[in-house]
Parts: structure tokens; C-alpha cells; sequence
């Protein structure tokens, strides 16, 4: 009868990137979920390998993973049972200790005082029956308190591994002398040739309260944030979901600098299984089932007269003649090519992506995007042309109290509302906008018949514009705000365009107005409204910069130029986060970023918004350097802010990618429309397939369900439909982003 073995709580840790195996693996694809042996994800064979294990008792496996993978979490482990575990997820990566501080102190919750087991979930690992075995082989001694870690014997002076340098092996195991970072080749091979260090496997296997005083010993801080962090967890049946503000004060550090290379008396168990970390090609053609010739051929690949190579293709056909040792690896965005020797070395080449906020490092691109350029070309002129705007330039008019109705019901009547200057501004532009792109109806005089309205109605004394009217055209709110006058010079200065005659003087006061009494006198930028003291936004000010390029456009005047200058260096100094590519929406009076989930609190369609602004402003000021934030804003919006079930846009996310607003917009999807095209040819991917793309899911999910000129503005994150109306506010969007598609298509970009 077979004794009864020790019980054992498993974690797999997934919160890796994998940056080494680019261009396959992205920010928003990491390595663990891909399929790199034909027998599932890394991910899910890690998984199946816990449960793996003989005997009479069941391992539960936990995962430690990051919240923003969860879609990906749920799709390779369907149908897997955890034998009790669930996924822990994390709202941002804090490196291995938070993930064995949360191992240990679940298992103690739930478990009790039992054996830890910590795994990386990318590893290749020959069989489950050797995995096992070595581990068995560790379990006396973290039964009698040491920490237990795994060495692979080494065979070659190995330089991208860290290193266990270990003493004489005694029952089993063998004393941890020290931990070594990743060595040069000089130390590598001095390494191998001593006999006494093996590569570090990163696996750890405690008894729970053993982990938990040394981390009290030696990284309390560490401790009691990540634990205090558990405490506010939220669990439901898809798993433990962390605060964002408390685990966002854990240190992020590794558990090898925290804790292994304090602890005394760690036991190391030599493995018995032959292992792979698959942190390079190299390492895939090393353990890859090989051609005649040594290769390893993955795809739609024809190699002629290569040895040793790596050839992979996800995409097109691939194809080579007389390699040598090198890795080909081919997807529909990007190429890699090095010697396999080399390969490694692709972090450099994912480094220089990222200092020029290359696209390629941070998503992937979707399975679905169009080839053809233009295929929605027919489509948007009719919709623009024949549907939307005959309907918004007749029944959209208050012809009774003068301006624009704020809404149209589902049957196209007007809903009667309060009127908001900034769509009757909005209305102004997208009509002026229409006729500079040969639109044939009453353009101007809509132009006229707005600029009637808010002239008449809406001005202050101080030479400013009014928030709202009551739906007879008086005065609702008369307060002057940011937001407001940036569309009312937006709307003049192509009203000037269009060669309306009042348009630049209206446009002087205005500036005249902002200067005295929205400027603000200590820093850059603009006050919310006059006097205020409270916080900064970003939205005014990207706003007011779309306006001060568009009353440069109409004139030429290059002190608008000026002005868009320092709003753009507000935007590189203070709105723009460097770490995450991301843009604050909220700040301070003195432009650090709001505390709280105000500070945390980001928009994708305002990252595409002002991606396009800054490709405008520096194909107009000669900044080129200033396109590599608009790509930069471009990719952490697509990374992070899209939800993959519908290909739409979050209404919000935090800046480390998780869903804030689960809703979809129609506008953002306009702008990435706009985002893409301005993109296109500056410098990055070729974005034609994705401006297709993103015509075609504004058209899927906001226009083709809505009745003939009208859209589905509000979507849940089921692709239901939430409007209960139509906004007249979204019509300057879909204008701007379609003509400026027309356009686009016309030119064949």
C-alpha cells in the first residue's frame, strides 16, 4: 500500500512578458500563452503538470497572474480542474516576492501551516513523472524548515541564466552557498568548469510558515503591503482580485534579492528533469523537433540548403536559402533575424522599439484586419453623404429657438433639452468640415445659422462663451469654461475657412478672453474656468490645441503655432507618463497627478486623440520627435484599452491596463480611426490593414444596428446596446474621422 504523501499547495506564477521571445511575444500576448510545442500553451501544460502529481492526495493549483490577462487565463484553462486553487490577480506586475508573499499567506488561510510549491509558468520541462520526483526529493527538507530551490546542472557557460552556487550534497540535497546574477561569458565558463554552481530554476518549495518569517526577518515591508493588499481582495467565482492602490504600494523586487540572498540554511535539490526556460529562439531550436538538418520549421516556411536554423513564419510564406545557424522568426507586423548564437540579444532590439514608442512591441495585431485599403471606402460616402448628414442638417436644426438640438431619438425626432455650447460649436465645425470635403447641402448656411445663435445668446461680457442654454436660447448656465471655448475657436477657425465674415474677429476676442482669464499666471496652461483653484485636466487642453492648429491651418499665423508649442511641452513634462505610455486625465494646480483613482484614471479614445494631434502638429512645426509619444499613446491604447471580445475601445482604463469603464463609446472608435491614419507612414508599422479594421467595428457595432443616418453611441462590454438616445455631441466626431477617411481612401494612402 502506498504511504501517504505530504500535501502540497501549487502557484503558478504568469505575470511575465517574455520580451526575449519578440516578436511572437507582446505585452498584451506574453509568451506563457503561447503554443510553442503543438501540445497547448506553456500556460495550460504547466497547469496540467501540477496536477500531475502521484498519489493520494489533490494539489491545489493557484495562479498568480496579472488582471488584464484574466480573458486569456479563462480561455486556455477551460475545463481544467484547480482542485480547490483559482486565479490571484494582480491589477500590475510587482515582481516574484508579492507573488510568494500572496502564496504563502493563501495557503495559510486556506490551508493551513502546508507545503508551498512556486513554479514560473514558461518553462519547458521534459517529463511530469521527473518534475515530480525532484520535487519529492525536496520535501523532507522543507518539511523540516529549509527552503527548498532547484538546480539544473549546466552544459554550456550559459550567460542570460542566474546562478546557485551550492556545497557538498548531503541526503539528497545540497547547501546553497550563494545566489549570482547572470554572469559574463569569462565567469560563465568559470562557473561550469568548477562544478559547483548550477542554473537557477526559479522554482521555490517552503513550508508556509517558514516564508513567512523570513519575510518578517528580512522584507516586512514587502509583507504587510502585499498582505494588506490581500485583505481588500475582492474574490468571486474567476478569482481574487487585488485593490489597485494598496498592491500598487507593494516594493517590487524579486524574491531572489529579498529573501534568498538573506536566508541562511536553503536546501538545493539538483533536477533529474531536463529543463528549458525558452527565454530565446536559441532556446526553441534546442528543444524543437528538428528537420534533417537540424532545423526547427514552424508555419508556411520553405528553407533550401539551411542547417541549424530556426525558421518561423505566423503570417505569409517564408522563405530561405543557404542559412546558417540563425533564427528567421516572422510575423504579420515584424521580422527577426539573427545568428541563433545572438538571439538573445532581441531585448536590445525591443528596447530600441520602445524608446521610439514602436507599436510592434506592445500589441498584437488581430487576426481580422482587412488587406484591402479602402474596402469600406463606398460605405462611408454614402452613410456620410446620403444618410447622416441630410438628416442631422435638416431635422438636427432648431429652426424655432435657433441653434442644434442636443439629440434625436431612435425614430429621428428631436429630443428637447438644454443646448451645450460645445455642441453647438461641434455642430458649426462638423458642417464647415463637410463642405471643405465637397459636401453639396446647405453648409453654410448651417456655418451662419450657428454662429447667429451662439453670437446672439451665448456671449459674456467679458468676451467669453456660456456653458448651456434652455432650450428657448437663454442663458442656463453663464459660467466660461476651458472646454467650451476651445470648440467655439475650433468651430470659427473653419468657419473662417469657409469664408464666413465674422469668424476671425469672433476668433480674436476669444483669444483675447482666454489670455486674460483662463491663462494661468503661475504655470503653463489654462484654467478650468476663471479664478478657478482646483484641479488640472488634459481634456481642455488637447482641445485647445486641436483649435490653435486649426486657426493656424486657416491663417498661417505661426503664433498659433506658438501657442500649441507649450501646450505640447505641458503634455512631454507633466500629462505624458513615461513608464506606462500612458495620459493622465486628472492633476493637481501644480501638475503632479491627481492622488487616487482620479491619478490612476486613463481614456484610450483621448489617447488616439491626441496620437492624431501631435502627428499634426509636428508635421507642422518640423518636431518630428514628437510623433514617437503619438505612437507611444497609440500602442498603450491598443494594449491596454480594448475590449478583445468586440475590438471597441474601454471608456477608461487604469494606466496599467485594467478596465476602469467597461462600457464602449462610439467617439473613441472614431478616433482611433484618425489615430491610425495619422500614423500610417510616420515612421511605424503599416497601419492600413488596421485602419480598416477600425472603420469596420465602428461600423459593426455603432452604425450598421442603428436606424438610417443615426448610431448606437453607449455599448456594454457584451456588445449589447445601451443608448437610449443619439447625442448630436458625437456627430463632429464621426464627420472629422469619416471625411477624413474619404480623403484617405482618395489619396490611396
Amino acid at each position: 500500500m502506498t504511504a501517504k504523501k505530504q500535501k502540497i499547495i501549487s502557484f503558478v506564477m504568469s505575470g511575465g512578458v517574455g520580451s526575449r521571445l519578440w516578436p511572437l511575444s507582446r505585452e498584451d500576448f506574453p509568451k506563457q500563452f503561447h503554443n510553442l510545442s503543438g501540445q497547448g500553451s506553456m500556460l495550460l501544460r504547466t497547469v496540467k503538470r501540477m496536477g500531475a502529481r502521484e498519489g493520494d492526495v489533490a494539489v491545489p493549483v493557484y495562479l498568480l497572474a496579472s488582471e488584464r490577462h484574466s480573458n486569456r487565463i479563462n480561455q486556455d484553462l477551460a475545463g481544467i480542474d484547480l482542485a480547490g486553487g483559482r486565479p490571484v490577480l494582480e491589477p500590475m506586475g510587482r515582481n516574484t516576492a508579492a507573488a510568494v508573499v500572496l502564496a504563502t499567506e493563501v495557503t495559510l488561510r486556506e490551508h493551513g501551516d502546508e507545503l508551498v510549491l512556486v513554479v514560473p509558468s514558461d518553462h519547458e520541462i521534459t517529463t511530469d513523472r521527473d518534475f515530480w520526483n525532484t520535487v519529492e526529493a525536496g520535501v523532507e527538507a522543507a518539511q523540516a524548515g529549509r527552503i527548498v530551490v532547484f538546480g539544473i546542472q549546466p552544459d554550456r557557460p550559459e550567460t542570460g541564466f542566474g546562478y546557485i552556487e551550492v556545497g557538498p550534497q548531503t541526503a539528497g540535497t545540497r547547501d546553497v552557498v550563494r545566489f549570482v546574477e547572470k554572469p559574463n561569458e569569462e565567469t560563465a565558463k568559470g562557473y561550469l568548469e568548477s562544478g559547483h554552481f548550477l542554473w537557477n530554476a526559479g522554482i521555490f518549495l517552503f513550508r508556509a510558515s517558514v516564508m513567512r518569517d523570513a519575510f518578517k526577518a528580512h522584507a516586512a515591508d514587502i509583507w504587510d503591503k502585499a498582505v494588506a493588499a490581500l485583505d481588500q481582495a475582492n474574490s468571486n467565482i474567476s478569482g481574487t482580485y487585488l485593490p489597485h492602490d494598496l498592491y500598487a504600494a507593494v516594493p517590487s523586487i524579486s524574491v531572489d534579492y529579498a529573501i534568498m540572498e538573506h536566508a541562511s540554511d536553503i536546501a538545493l535539490v539538483p533536477a533529474t528533469f531536463r529543463w528549458n526556460d525558452l527565454g530565446s529562439w536559441q532556446s526553441l531550436l534546442e528543444v524543437g523537433s528538428v528537420d534533417g538538418n537540424g532545423n526547427v520549421i514552424v508555419g508556411d516556411v520553405v528553407a533550401i540548403d539551411c542547417e541549424h536554423s530556426y525558421l518561423r513564419s505566423d503570417g505569409r510564406l517564408l522563405s530561405a536559402v543557404g542559412l546558417r545557424d540563425t533564427a528567421v522568426v516572422a510575423t504579420s507586423d515584424a521580422t527577426f533575424v539573427a545568428p541563433v548564437s545572438e538571439s538573445q540579444n532581441v531585448r536590445k532590439i525591443v528596447e530600441q522599439l520602445e524608446k521610439t514608442g514602436r507599436l510592434e512591441t506592445k500589441f498584437t495585431p488581430a487576426q481580422d484586419r482587412l488587406p484591402q485599403v479602402g474596402a469600406y471606402g463606398n460605405r462611408v460616402r454614402h452613410w456620410l453623404f446620403d444618410e447622416t448628414l441630410p438628416l442631422w442638417s435638416t431635422v438636427g436644426v432648431d429652426d424655432k429657438h435657433g441653434g442644434f438640438h442636443e439629440a434625436m431619438s431612435f425614430e429621428a425626432t428631436p429630443i428637447i433639452r438644454p443646448k451645450r455650447m460645445r455642441t453647438m460649436a461641434r455642430q458649426i465645425y462638423a458642417f464647415a468640415v463637410a463642405c471643405e470635403m465637397g459636401w453639396q447641402g446647405p453648409g453654410h448656411a448651417l456655418i451662419d445659422h450657428g454662429i447667429d445663435f451662439i453670437t446672439a445668446n451665448g456671449r459674456t461680457d467679458r468676451g467669453g462663451w456660456v456653458r448651456t442654454f434652455n432650450p428657448d436660447g437663454s442663458v442656463l448656465d453663464a459660467t466660461e469654461d476651458a472646454y467650451d471655448q476651445s470648440f467655439v475657436l475650433l468651430a470659427l477657425a473653419h468657419a473662417h475657412k469657409a469664408g464666413h465674415s465674422k469668424a476671425l474677429a469672433l476668433g480674436t476676442e476669444t483669444f483675447a478672453f482666454i489670455d486674460e482669464y483662463l491663462a494661468d499666471a503661475r504655470l503653463t496652461g489654462f484654467l478650468e474656468t476663471p479664478d478657478d483653484k482646483g484641479l488640472r485636466r488634459s481634456n481642455p487642453h488637447m482641445h485647445l490645441l486641436e483649435a490653435f492648429l486649426a486657426w493656424y491651418s486657416a491663417t498661417g499665423n505661426r503664433d498659433y503655432l506658438q501657442r500649441a508649442a507649450r501646450i505640447v511641452d505641458l503634455f512631454r513634462h507633466h500629462m505624458f507618463d513615461p513608464e506606462t505610455w500612458t495620459l493622465g486625465e486628472y492633476f493637481s494646480s501644480d501638475w503632479e497627478r491627481a492622488p487616487g483613482e482620479q491619478g490612476e484614471w486613463t481614456e484610450p479614445g483621448h489617447h488616439f486623440e491626441w496620437a492624431s494631434l501631435l502627428v499634426n502638429f509636428a508635421a507642422a512645426s518640423g518636431q518630428k520627435d514628437v510623433t514617437r509619444f503619438a505612437r507611444k499613446l497609440y500602442s498603450s491604447a491598443i494594449a491596454n484599452g480594448l475590449n478583445r471580445a468586440t475590438g471597441l475601445a474601454y471608456g477608461a482604463v487604469s494606466r496599467h491596463g485594467l478596465p476602469l469603464d467597461t462600457n464602449s463609446r462610439s467617439w473613441p472608435q472614431t478616433e482611433a480611426v484618425k489615430a491610425a491614419m495619422a500614423l500610417d507612414g510616420n515612421g511605424g508599422p503599416d497601419l492600413k490593414p488596421e485602419v480598416e479594421a477600425r472603420v469596420g467595428r465602428l461600423f459593426r457595432w455603432h452604425i450598421e444596428p442603428a436606424p438610417k443616418g443615426l448610431w448606437i453611441d453607449l455599448i456594454d462590454e457584451t456588445g449589447r446596446a445601451k443608448a437610449e438616445d443619439v447625442p448630436a455631441s458625437i456627430f463632429y466626431h464621426l464627420v472629422c474621422a469619416l471625411t477624413q477617411y474619404v480623403d484617405y481612401v482618395g489619396k490611396g494612402r
